[in-house]
């Protein structure tokens, strides 16, 4: 199967990029490997170009080289064709997907994508009023997309890394402290009706560059782990920040005080304002009524093996399957 590194050049402010290519063909001309490199021009442009080779070739293996928002276009790009495979090499600021991964190897490493086994993962399918979309990683709506949404304005700044614009955001949202006002429905049950904080819709556990905010979600569940922070205080969230960064909120007394968290196949979410701030695997948008489903081992993703001595050899080096046993 032919193997095509999708790569953003803007993803991480263009550093390392001549290193990617030189790896890319590296692997093409030393292992006489069936690779081949795409760069895209524009937003949407991987989902564009990944959809039409699809349409139009044999199945192959697309590696999304970039941030969160580059491997959702190329999901979205792939999403109708179950032949072909997907993985994740992150040069981006957020990476937050491959997060899910830890017992993988390493995901920067050209060789280590192209001998990977794969795993079939879940998405989450987004229905709103005009159309029909897919996100790989995470929906955040409220003091989560406010401050997304500002870490971009952050990032443009000299010396600002993506942490450390995520870390500024934080506090420059939280003295207005800007939340959203939503109805969330899971299955036809109410959830919340009203202000709050934040709520995320999540297929994986991480966001904002490493944040564990749903530690309760899996990739190969089938179902949506939906957090809810109600309208808490400054100095409340505050306290409770170091925590949900950590991922340990849940076990903190007395949490469901301030935080509902459930896991459920599908959420719908209705602005009570004339739309919602989102922020979608990473990318900023607005939308009215929104439906969250989750489609169960929808995509094959690629697992970097860890033994590259034997990557090449058939079945030898390929690690287990992450969700075996649940």
């Amino acid at each position: 199967m032919k193997t095509v590194f999708v790569v953003n050049p803007k993803a991480g402010q263009g550093k390392g990029l001549e290193k990617l290519y030189a790896a890319i063909e590296d692997a093409r001309t030393r292992y006489e490997l069936d690779v081949d490199i795409y760069t895209t021009t524009a937003a949407g442009d991987a989902t564009r170009f990944v959809a039409e080779y699809c349409r139009n070739n044999p199945p192959a293996r697309f590696i999304a080289c970039g941030g969160d928002g580059t491997a959702n276009e190329v999901l979205n790009g792939l999403i109708d064709f179950p032949a072909c495979e997907m993985g994740v090499l992150p040069i981006g600021t957020g990476n937050d997907f491959c997060r899910n991964f830890p017992d993988g190897g390493d995901f920067k490493d050209v060789l280590a994508q192209v001998g990977g086994s794969t795993q079939k993962c879940d998405v989450i399918r987004v229905d709103t009023e005009e159309k029909s979309f897919y996100c790989l990683n995470m929906i955040n709506i409220g003091f989560d997309s406010n401050v997304a949404a500002m870490t971009v304005e952050m990032k443009k700044k000299p010396f600002v890394s993506g942490p450390l614009a995520y870390f500024l955001s934080i506090f420059g949202t939280l003295i207005p402290k800007k939340g959203t006002d939503l109805k969330i429905e899971a299955d036809g049950e109410l959830l919340h009706d009203g202000p709050l904080l934040l709520t995320s819709i999540a297929n994986g556990r991480f966001c904002g560059g490493g944040i564990q905010s749903n530690p309760g979600a899996s990739v190969c569940d089938g179902l949506l782990n939906i957090n809810i922070i109600y309208n808490i205080s400054r100095l409340k969230f505050l306290r409770l920040l170091p925590l949900y960064m950590k991922g340990t909120h849940p076990q903190l007394r007395g949490v469901e005080r301030y935080i509902t968290n459930v896991a459920r196949p599908s959420i719908t979410v209705t602005p009570n304002t004339p739309f919602a701030l989102l922020s979608l695997d990473g990318e900023i948008a607005t939308h009215k009524k929104l439906t969250f489903t989750a489609v169960h081992e929808a995509v094959s993703m690629v697992i970097p093996t860890k033994d590259l001595g034997g990557i090449f050899n058939e079945q030898t080096g390929i690690r287990e399957n992450v969700c075996a046993g649940q």
